[in-house]
């Protein structure tokens, strides 16, 4: 009965989210704001639905209750069970309900917790939270059942995808999902906005903690996504642009954009329209993304052709959602009025500029994605790989770099030009002193892009402490530590992307057991061959002693067999040093005994997932600083009252 509850509970939510639609419209409708108190229980109750409905999910892969289809597909008895856990999500149906879940569950947070809005625009709001919900019930419930019965069951499942079998799966998926999913409810903050005509600075801030933690949870999702896919494929690159890659880029892309612009929102009461827009861009691109990825349009545009229902049924809804919202956007935006001016030479500007060159990234990255599928639906295959990104969004991403070094050397309103290169002058200096020791160092190993990387890079490092110059360290306020701590991590990413660029060494070997490899410093002495056995796969081992004129260190590549599905995979051995990894893959037995090696040493290529962790850590410093300003300011007004009543 756990599979029929859980359907039942999903048939239950998508009725309370009809209902929640329902009620929030003729609430608008008729001028009635107070049916916000009936419509706050149903957006509880769908939440509490949909988490019941996921948890009882979870329990059937646990038990290997192979009765259900989606279970006996996608999981086995033998399989650890992290994998049975996390497995829920590794496939399309369990990560579509997984999505549906954490809509369900942030939409009873808005409505227990949101109370900066209007009754009026709370309740549009989640108004659109349920309209975004009732198509995904609509997708689960008739094209991709998660609970489907199979009679009679199999001795057992046909097992994981083998290279979804890590840690990493535990993790990178629920983290990109928070994400997408906290995009919805930004998206569903502006629809509400324009329903009501509430474009003001009150209603950014209310929405401002939403677009936070979700670009935050997306840092770190790209983030983990990034370095588990490097460690786990066995090809030493950090970022493929490979098609699900950038499905998880464009939302980030947009959100970063949207970040900029509702803060400016919210303290300058400027870009308002503008903020409307990328917040529709932002969770358009999170459903483009999701959609292309788990529907399986990006393995092959043929696939409508096994399965027409449900690409249909994912064509429609992107028809509705995104057209839907564009068309909201250009039926009432008339009636939102202009924010507050400013200069030309001032901070909104430079903010202006780098949402534009965000922009036009992500539409780079967009046609990248798509210009294949769309061609080979003509009957012509055409491949984008990363030259054309390197090429075209390098270029630019580097110019986003110089505007995110001057920004913060930037006043709001009104600044000079003068006074502006007075400021840049140590930047400067730094700049042009990494120049010429790298032009005299290491030009002949260095092509022009990660020479200007790391050049920008460290002068984006200078410039990102600026605004602790002449502070008292103790009274700065944590959101501006946050800003800080967060264009330093871009800085400390970028810096590790250009020395990986520039300065990899690779290479290619066939040993035998005994021999020995140098390279870049390192020597590598191969011992040994060694079976070995897991939970459910067999390994072939290499035992590698590497030392660089210190202690030799064990490092245990392999090779990894597993029987359901009949996979191979490799295991490679990284060795994490202060100035860079080493990396060293183990390949198949040719003539002689010999076997292949791959090895690479990659200088200060950690650098990469550490920005990657400051940038994250500098959001959720903004928004406890903000959130705790604002629960102090409350509590003061609060305190203030009797007071002014006596008086």
């Amino acid at each position: 009965m756990i599979a029929e509850t859980g359907l039942a509970a999903l048939w239950l939510a998508a009725a309370l989210a009809l209902l929640q639609l329902v009620l929030a419209f003729a609430g608008l409708k008729g001028g009635k704001p107070e049916l916000l108190a009936a419509v706050r229980p149903a957006a509880v109750a769908q939440g509490a639905l949909t988490a019941g409905a996921f948890t009882l999910l979870i329990t059937l892969f646990l038990r290997s209750d192979m009765s259900v289809l989606l279970v006996a597909t996608n999981s086995h008895s033998m399989k650890p069970w992290l994998y049975k856990f996390a497995g829920t999500w590794g496939n399309h149906e369990g990560s579509m309900l997984l999505w549906v879940t954490v809509m369900g569950v942030a939409g009873a947070a808005v409505a227990l917790f949101e109370r900066a809005l209007r009754r009026d625009t709370h309740m549009a709001t989640l108004g659109g939270q349920a309209a975004i919900s009732l198509g995904f019930y609509a997708f689960l419930l008739f094209s991709s059942n998660p609970f489907t019965r199979i009679d009679p069951p199999p001795p057992d499942g046909q097992g994981l995808n083998p290279l979804l079998q890590d840690p990493g799966l535990a993790f990178h998926p629920p983290t990109l999902y928070l994400g997408y999913v906290g995009l919805s409810v930004a998206f569903s903050f502006a629809v509400g906005a324009l329903l009501t005509g509430r474009v003001d600075a009150a209603f950014a801030r209310a929405m401002r903690p939403w677009v936070l933690a979700a670009w935050v949870l997306l840092t770190l999702g790209i983030t983990a996504g990034s370095y588990w896919a490097y460690y786990e494929l066995g090809w030493g690159g950090w970022w493929f642009w490979d098609p699900v890659e950038n499905a998880s880029l464009m939302p980030w892309l947009a959100a970063t954009a949207l970040l900029h612009s509702v803060t400016v929102l919210a303290t300058r009461d400027a870009l308002r329209a503008w903020t409307i827009m990328l917040a529709v861009i932002a969770f358009s691109m999170s459903m483009v993304g999701t959609f292309l990825v788990r529907s399986g349009i990006l393995t092959s545009v043929h696939a409508f052709a096994v399965d027409p229902e449900r690409g249909s049924f994912i064509l429609a809804l992107l028809a509705v959602y995104i057209g839907g919202a564009l068309a909201l956007f250009g039926w009432r935006i008339g009636s939102v009025r202009e924010g507050a001016p400013f200069e030309l030479v001032s901070r909104e500007t430079l903010l202006v500029v780098n949402n534009l060159l965000l922009s036009v990234i992500l539409g780079v990255v967009l046609i990248g994605t798509l210009y294949p599928l769309m061609t080979e639906a003509f009957g012509h295959k055409v491949s984008v790989g990363a030259p054309y990104f390197d090429r075209i969004a390098g270029p630019i991403a580097l110019t986003l770099m110089l505007a995110l070094a001057i920004g913060p050397l930037t006043r709001w309103r009104r600044d000079r030009v003068s006074v502006i290169a007075k400021r840049l002058l140590f930047p400067a200096f730094i700049a042009i002193l990494v120049s010429v020791s790298l032009s005299i160092f290491a030009w002949d190993r260095m092509g022009i892009l990660p020479f200007l990387g790391l050049v920008i890079a460290l002068a984006v490092g200078a410039t990102s402490l600026a605004p602790l110059w002449k502070r008292n360290l103790l009274r700065t306020p944590l959101f501006t530590w946050g800003m800080v701590i967060a264009h330093l991590g871009c800085a400390v990413s970028l810096a590790g992307m250009a020395c990986d660029s520039a300065f990899t060494v690779e290479k290619l070997v066939a040993a035998r057991p005994g021999d020995t490899i140098k390279t870049a410093g390192w020597t590598l002495r191969f011992t040994r061959i060694a079976p070995l056995a897991g939970d459910n796969w067999t390994a072939l081992q290499a035992d590698m002693q590497v030392d660089r004129g210190g202690t030799p260190v064990l490092i245990r590549p392999q090779s990894r067999f597993f029987a359901s599905p009949p996979t191979t995979t490799t295991e490679a051995a990284l060795l994490t040093r202060w100035n860079g990894q080493l990396y060293v893959v183990l390949g198949e037995e040719v003539e002689g005994g010999r076997w292949q090696l791959r090895i690479w040493w990659k200088p200060f290529v950690t650098l990469i997932w550490l920005g990657g962790i400051l940038i994250a850590l500098g959001g959720v410093l903004a928004l406890v600083g903000r959130e705790r300003r604002g629960w102090l300011m409350k509590w003061r007004a609060r305190q203030s009252q009797p007071w002014e009543a006596v008086a």
